[in-house]
């Protein structure tokens, strides 16, 4: 029987450019997704430092254009990579990417003055903190056991790597699952509860920096994935750069100015860019105003909708490629579709809509469900079953979107389990030592689609000893697969039974325990330094609110006339002080202004007091 985790249980949608949470309502017998602090539903899946505080979420991406360099986005796109592998991004970030240690991607920013390097498993775990605290507040318990969902085609380095991200945050991860499985429990719950028979539903998943599809079947309660594709690397994000991009090069051309190498006018452009794409969901033309943008010239122009599809045709086309690839990997014919349901804030442009309608031959698209919420409601549904809570019984079958093999001689894949094929599986394979009294031989593991085994990611390699003998000599390797997509491997040399197993962890490729253990120290810093923040802004507020009372009270004619000309000059004195106060506040101590504030009180009250006694 499966594990039951024990405390509230959450899922966590960890997007590229938002990011979402929800919980699981047995009252209501039904996912709810959670707001944040500022009553939005889905938060901005930004970071940003600056001399005095960090920020997280629509704090962090509302200063994004006066604070560039230190505002970071996209960690999603970072998080499990080389820094070889993001050469192509790093032209677009206003923030500054080097290469660490074993070709990790450091992230530069400069915070309280001092310049700091963080990894993108520590960014993605400040996110995760936030959707941590956000579910906390709601559920008035604290939050430890959670469901995140990752791009279908995430590999396995990408995927460790948010599990890690997880430990950081304070979080028990209890499953990574792909987020158009998580959109297709959401749907299958809310429009399709009891389906008795068998639909085949294909998710469309399109979000600010991931493209993901997947073909499932749902008959029963059961859901049953055929197939996935997709593009780690393709989202909203892209077709905001090539708007961007287009607007950079007409202000070029009609003020002769270049704005390419300003970090702020380009972010204050990206943020018109990303508004005037959601319009062009809806209406033909939208127009850009940006005051100031460089050296004191304005922006002021439009796009149509026309052109917008124009510039990103080709990504388009790229998307509808991977939509027939899913459908060639799980031989299914498109015809048998019942169900096209669009997921991801990008998944509304209109193009894609007519591309898709033409590909299904005009079927209508599914619409119905909230594609900015389908993925956590999911996950909080998935994060449900692990818990106690009683929810209705769901049977999970997915796949892995990568195939796994390993190198034989030539560098070449010998691919064992094939991308698409369902797990929980077991794969067996012989092969034969090619060289006379071999001792041991080294078997490397690699997932990809590469037939070259280098140019796929490597999983990790062990060794096996072997008795001295002629080549030829008989060694059966044995991939197991869980339901929770964990390899594990065992090898054997089949004469004299000499075996091996192992659990590929991908050590080599993860943080180490004492980066970790330090990156949990410094979130659980970070954490003291927000409460600490959050007591201070609290004692200013209250403050300043007795401040205001107190100005009505002493200019009321009736209240006012009557305190003693001495308490009333100490009264006005405090009132000067507070302003002062809250006016230089930088560097004053949370307790300053507690204690100024219960002795203004006392001032006051005291002065009142004698009113009412007649003194």
């Amino acid at each position: 029987m499966a594990k039951k985790y024990e405390g509230p249980a959450i899922g966590i949608d960890l997007g590229t450019t938002y990011s979402c949470v929800a919980v699981w309502q047995e009252q209501n017998n039904r996912a709810e997704i959670i707001h944040n602090d500022q009553g939005n539903r889905i938060t901005p899946s930004f970071v940003a430092f600056t001399h005095d505080q960090r920020l997280i979420g629509d704090a962090a991406k509302n200063q994004a254009a006066s604070n560039p360099s230190n505002t970071i986005y996209d960690a999603k796109r970072l998080i499990g990579r080389k820094y070889k592998d993001i050469q192509n991004d790093i032209q677009l970030w206003p923030f500054k990417v080097i290469a660490g240690i074993d070709d990790n991607p450091w992230i530069l920013v400069n915070y309280k003055g001092k310049e700091k390097h963080f990894f993108a498993e520590e960014i993605s775990a400040m996110l995760l903190t936030k959707m941590r605290e956000i579910a906390a507040k709601f559920l008035e318990s604290p939050v430890k056991n959670a469901v995140i969902t990752v791009p279908a085609y995430f590999n396995d380095s990408q995927r460790k790597a948010t599990v890690d991200a997880g430990t950081v945050a304070g979080l028990n991860v209890m499953r990574i699952i792909n987020e158009p499985t998580a959109a297709a429990i959401a749907y299958g719950l809310q429009k399709r509860t009891n389906c008795t028979e068998k639909r085949n539903i294909f998710i469309f998943d399109l979000g600010g920096g991931t493209f993901d599809v997947s073909l499932l079947t749902i008959k029963n309660n059961v859901f049953e994935v055929k197939a996935v594709a997709g593009d780690t690397h393709l989202g909203g994000e892209d077709f905001d750069n090539r708007m961007m991009n287009h607007f950079v090069e007409e202000f070029k051309r009609k003020k002769k100015v270049d704005i390419s190498g300003n970090p702020g006018s380009l972010r204050r452009l990206r943020n018109s860019c990303e508004r005037a794409k959601r319009i062009l969901s809806f209406a033909v033309v939208a127009t850009i105003e940006v005051n100031a943008l460089f050296q004191g010239i304005d922006l002021s122009s439009s796009i149509t909708r026309a052109k917008f599809e124009d510039i990103n045709m080709d990504l388009f086309e790229k998307c509808m490629d991977i939509v027939n690839r899913c459908f060639v990997d799980s031989g299914m014919d498109k015809s048998s579709v019942d169900d096209v349901v669009l997921i991801g804030g990008s998944s509304r442009i209109p193009k894609l809509h007519q591309l898709l309608q033409e590909f299904f031959e005009g079927k209508e698209l599914c619409m119905s469900i909230n594609p900015d919420e389908a993925v956590a409601y999911g996950a909080a549904v998935h994060a449900a079953m692990l818990s106690v809570k009683s929810i209705p019984n769901i049977l999970l079958r997915d796949v892995i979107p990568l195939s796994l093999g390993t190198s034989i001689k030539g560098d070449i894949m010998d691919v064992l389990v094939p991308r698409n094929t369902s797990v929980p599986i077991t794969k067996k394979k012989t092969y034969f030592t090619d060289v006379d009294n071999q001792s041991r031989v080294l078997i490397k593991v690699y997932e990809g689609e590469s037939s070259i085994a280098s140019e796929n990611n490597l999983l990790g390699l062990f060794s096996l000893s072997l008795p001295l003998a002629p080549r030829g000599l008989p060694i059966q390797v044995c991939f197991a697969i869980d339901k929770d997509g964990i390899l594990n491997l065992s090898a054997e040399e089949e004469t004299g039974g000499n075996k091996k197993n192992i659990m590929l962890t991908n050590e080599k490729e993860r943080l180490s325990t004492e980066e970790l253990e330090r990156m949990i120290q410094e979130a659980e810093n970070f954490e003291a330094e927000d409460t600490k923040l959050e007591h201070k802004a609290k004692a200013m507020n209250d403050l300043n609110d007795y401040l205001c009372h107190v100005r009505k009270v002493i200019s009321d004619n009736d209240v006012g006339s009557l305190i003693c000309p001495v308490d009333k000059l100490k009264i006005y004195t405090a009132v000067v002080k507070s302003q002062n106060l809250l006016d230089g506040n930088k560097h004053e101590e949370t307790h300053v202004f507690v204690d100024f504030l219960k002795e203004f009180q006392n001032m006051v009250d005291s002065a009142l007091y004698k009113i009412s006694k007649g003194v």
